[in-house]
């Protein structure tokens, strides 16, 4: 480790001699465990001589954080135990997980969870032999890690999570060990403004702990190379009150974890008690801890002459290449042996009675707490009746709505009727978004410094339930937190934007696809709901960079058993899918609609209908099934998403008037995972009802909110998809009006008559004029628009006219 000197840490020594050697020896255990985990698939005892057919093929795991990992945990269940205390915990660093098994197998949540991994040696073979071992568990926290909430498989989130995890939970403190690597990444960097936001009436505490330990994979480490001063200065500045515990030697690095704990435990409680006694909610500094330990602590010094503990050589495996070496077979068995596992276990493999004894019991174990396995605690939010808040459409198309502004009043409903389990998160856009409705009940909390000017319109408050900041990745990392232990949200962003958080919806959909299919213990959370507005349609005044609909495209590559994608085309299908969504458990639901006015099509019945379905023909705007006998249509055309459909509906006026003998079938899809095989999708139609919805042989002119690549990837292998031909998004973008922004991209009303002759061999020659007043038709209005910057009227306040 790199000297800082005068470092002020506590000095007190709490812990009696006894005491001392107990928690020890408990952590001499847990590491016994961790290289068991690491390198062993036989001989977990060490009964006999240790050879290479103990040893696995491959060695996979990560030791390097492992020890201060189990370190910490320890040191917390002596608190746990001493003051009855509710806590999670949350480990940060990657592939940190046999530091967290080993505890978690100690306490003996894991036999309980896994009576195959028994408390005895034969059990301690199975768990050893599972980590990192095809068929058995992954490195990291995963789902099946009793007691994670957080994989920590890409890392950025773990203090995200932390702090979305205490919000209306006022007895917990969730512990975040961040890893100093993990400190380096974007996403945590902002999480650190997490306490900006904590209410200490209402919600818990966060406890981070910086373990630093000095080094990534092959390089140092940023906050282990600066000066004590620095670090402390950085931490002051987020608004924290920095601890240090640091050193090697084991003995007196537990007295100053134990001194310390105890302190910054102390410390929340008591700026816990000062908020609820007086009901003053104020920032405090929190207290934080800087955890300064070796890389791979108490491992082998050197390897091959090289030096391996405090070094980035222990960060996986300090010792590879066992088999055919016996020099490094026998530096193993020394390693192993240096715990003294015959003081640490009985005979059987079962941990002895007085260091089992120092472990909490029940569901005040971090292993068993019903906060980390959230669903358990979930209740159903009271819904209000979402019909109520619809907007009439006695005749379709023909008059327009906000569509995003009754889902706000929806949504101030569902959070008046449920104020300690239902916050909604975004980027500083729920006014934007037209959701500011919600600010009737809660306004956003503000836990930093309020000015005067603040009054008018900023709307924060100290006691606000909206989430607001403008970091995409703390925002969904609180909304996870929320989620995963129990409670229900609500996400918003701009389409384009919602890309910043790609990689940070994979790991949640990945999560819950573990969870639903592989776990069968962790009960079903909510749903992970994320409406996309201000949307590429509607970008035509922010321009290019904020023209993207491709977040979708994205979500579609995920398990069909998780990921939902919905397209309401107007206030009441909103309301339908928003009413849906915000019921359902264990999927991630994107939602894509737009805030800007949009003509309205269906009444509040006719919506549930269609939503329900998620596909279907909207009779109103075809009209091939006008004759006594079924018929077919000449031409289907289809759409999904707001502006395609208010685009794909002037289509089809136009050609209802310039070809009456032609048969429009007009399908709109709201669910598009509907367009999908049943086979490759829940919600897919059989390919015999997608073939009676679009025919076999007929051409489909389908225009899309998004890529138009996806829609042809979502329907490959149906039967009629050579003659699918649809349009969409197609990176042609700029300061654009409406219109011309669809010309661009060939959305528009015009260019879709112009597929559509092209496609219908019927039409033929007859159609040679009306092809050309549609070309006529695109120079026209692209010339309006550069003279005049808008539209033409009839254009913005085009209506349905049948």
């Amino acid at each position: 480790m790199v000297a800082t000197p005068n470092k002020p840490q506590i000095q007190e020594t709490p812990l009696s001699p006894e005491e001392l050697r107990k928690i020890h020896a408990y952590w001499r255990a847990c590491n016994y465990l961790a290289v068991g985990m690491i390198y062993l698939k036989d001989n977990p005892l060490l009964k006999e001589t240790l050879t290479e057919d103990h040893v696995k093929n491959r060695l996979l795991g990560h030791w390097g954080s492992s020890p201060g990992l189990s370190f910490v945990y320890i040191h917390l269940n002596r608190l746990i135990k001493k003051h009855d205390l509710d806590i999670v915990y949350m480990a940060g660093p990657g592939h940190g997980a046999p530091g967290i098994l080993g505890p978690v197998y100690l306490e003996g949540t894991y036999s309980e969870v896994y009576p195959d991994k028994s408390e005895d040696e034969e059990g301690m073979k199975a768990f050893f032999k599972q980590f990192s071992f095809p068929g058995g568990i992954g490195s990291h926290c995963t789902p099946e890690t009793p007691g994670s909430i957080h994989e920590g498989g890409e890392l950025g989130y773990s203090l995200s999570h932390a702090y979305g995890s205490i919000l209306d939970n006022p007895d917990l403190i969730t512990v975040a060990v961040v890893g100093d690597g993990e400190a380096e990444t974007g996403p945590l960097a902002t999480a650190w403004h997490s306490n900006k936001f904590i209410n200490p009436i209402r919600d818990g505490a966060v406890l981070p702990v910086l373990h630093l330990n000095g080094y990534k994979i092959a390089n140092p480490t940023i906050l282990a190379r600066i000066s004590h001063e620095e670090l402390e200065c950085l931490f002051k500045g987020y608004g924290y009150k920095p601890y240090f515990v640091e050193g090697s030697e084991p003995e007196i690095m537990h007295q100053k974890m134990a001194a310390t704990l105890e302190t910054a435990i102390s410390e929340i409680k008591a700026i816990q008690k000062e908020a609820r006694d007086t009901g003053v909610a104020k920032r405090p500094m929190w207290p934080m801890i800087v955890l300064r330990s070796p890389k791979g602590w108490t491992g082998p010094k050197e390897v091959d002459g090289k030096k391996t503990e405090d070094f980035w050589r222990s960060h996986q495996v300090p010792l590879s290449g066992m088999h055919n070496n016996p020099e490094h077979i026998k530096i193993l068995e020394d390693w192993l042996k240096s715990y003294k596992p015959e003081e640490l276990f009985d005979e059987n493999g079962t941990l002895i009675p007085e260091l089992k004894d120092l472990a909490p019991t029940g569901h005040r174990r971090m292993s068993a707490t019903l906060y980390a396995n959230g669903g358990l605690l979930r209740k159903d939010l009271k819904m209000p009746d979402f019909r109520e808040y619809g907007v009439e459409v006695d005749q379709p198309g023909a008059v327009e709505a906000e569509n995003t502004r009754p889902l706000g009043v929806f949504l101030r409903d569902v959070m008046r009727n449920n104020m300690t389990t239902f916050r909604v998160f975004g980027p500083d856009e729920t006014a934007s978004n037209r959701l500011n409705a919600i600010y009737e009940v809660s306004k956003k909390v503000w836990m930093a410094d309020i000015i005067d000017a603040d009054a008018d319109g900023t709307e924060i408050t100290t006691d606000g339930r909206v989430m607001e900041m403008l970091s995409e990745h703390t925002l969904q990392g609180w909304l996870e937190g929320y989620l995963l232990t129990g409670r229900h949200g609500f996400f918003h962003t701009y389409e384009a934007f919602a890309h910043v958080v790609d990689s940070m919806f994979n790991q949640h959909a990945k999560w819950l696809d573990i969870c639903k299919n592989e776990v069968p213990w962790r009960a079903p959370i909510s749903s992970l709901n994320i409406l996309l507005s201000s949307t590429v349609w509607r970008q035509d005044h922010n321009g290019f960079s904020h023209q993207d609909p491709g977040y979708v495209d994205l979500v579609t590559n995920k398990s069909a058993e998780v990921v939902r994608v919905y397209f309401p085309p107007d206030v009441n299908c909103l309301l339908s899918v928003a009413n849906h969504c915000l019921k359902s458990k264990d999927y991630v639901n994107v939602i894509v609609a737009d805030k800007q006015k949009h003509l309205q099509y269906l009444s509040m019945d006719e919506a549930i209908k269609h939503c329900t379905k998620g596909i279907g023909i909207w009779e109103w705007a075809s009209n091939d099934d006008c004759g006594k006998e079924p018929d077919e249509p000449d031409v289907i055309m289809a759409c999904c998403g707001d502006v395609a459909t208010r685009e794909a509906l002037a289509a089809t006026a136009i050609l209802r008037e310039e070809f009456p003998q032609l048969k429009v079938r007009f399908v709109n899809v709201v669910d598009l995972f509907k367009l999908q095989s049943e086979s490759e999708h829940p919600h897919g139609l059989s390919d015999r009802s997608f073939d009676t919805l679009f025919t076999v042989d007929k051409p489909i002119i389908f225009n899309f909110h998004g890529y138009p690549w996806l829609i042809h990837k979502l329907t490959y292998h149906r039967t009629n998809h050579d003659n699918l031909h649809v349009r969409g998004y197609k990176e042609k973008g700029n300061i654009n009006t409406p219109l011309e922004l669809a010309m661009n991209n060939q959305i528009d009303r015009f260019n879709l008559v112009l597929d559509v002759i092209d496609r219908v061999p019927k039409l033929g020659s007859a159609a040679a004029y009306v092809q050309q007043r549609m070309k006529n038709a695109i120079i026209e209005h692209r010339a309006y628009a550069y003279e005049n910057g808008i539209d033409k009227p009839e254009m913005t306040n085009w209506k349905w006219p049948f």
